[in-house]
């Protein structure tokens, strides 16, 4: 309970720092909504959970352009990995079953965002970005009549590379991105850091 006021507390701050930022730069008065279908790939201790490629996720990014070629907002996405392990017998906290299992593991990343973009007046117009804030993952077990359920809140880090492509109108950009979610080792229940590769593919909507 104390955790989740804590990380709470943390997200409020977060969103109040995105609006103060995004409120810094009215008098610039343009902002980019990006929609993007993400595509993740697990790493670290979640590679050996899940080694299969999340082809289920979805980013939202509001960023206000402080500058030219500086934009600040929020960050919120989500991305399901899934597994499924054939029959076997499986060993967790000194107990042993034997049947299939199904894995899934949710992870849902509030970031407050910052990126940088590189030649705005061109075809594409490569940026760099980083990410602070925190990622939510809820991990399940299934294995025949029983379910393991582990979750956590992970203070997270999320650099990014990517591009836009100008697609001839004036307010909307294809959007290329790659992005490493690092969340950092938290929690009782899932103490291992957390982290996967992600590829945005989607639009930004400029006005």
């Amino acid at each position: 309970m104390r955790q989740y006021l804590s990380v709470h507390f943390t997200i409020k701050k977060i969103v109040l720092a995105a609006c103060v930022l995004c409120m810094s730069g009215a008098s610039y008065g343009q902002s980019l909504t990006t929609v993007a279908y993400s595509m993740g790939f697990s790493t670290g201790e979640l590679n050996e959970f899940i080694s299969q490629a999340s082809f289920r996720g979805v980013v939202l990014d509001f960023q206000k352009m402080v500058q030219p070629n500086i934009g600040v907002g929020l960050t919120l996405g989500m991305n399901v990995f899934y597994d499924e392990k054939p029959y076997d017998t499986y060993t967790a906290n000194n107990a042993s079953l034997s049947g299939k299992q199904w894995r899934y593991s949710n992870h849902f990343p509030i970031y407050l965002n910052g990126s940088y973009f590189l030649k705005q007046d061109q075809q594409i117009n490569p940026f760099v970005g980083l990410g602070i804030g925190t990622i939510y993952t809820l991990r399940n077990t299934d294995m025949n009549l029983y379910t393991i359920e582990q979750e956590a809140w992970n203070f997270a880090l999320k650099p990014a590379i990517g591009f836009l492509i100008n697609t001839g109108s004036p307010t909307t950009s294809a959007h290329v991105s790659l992005n490493y979610n690092y969340g950092f080792q938290a929690g009782s229940e899932l103490k291992e850091a957390q982290s996967y590769l992600s590829l945005n593919v989607g639009f930004s909507f400029g006005q």
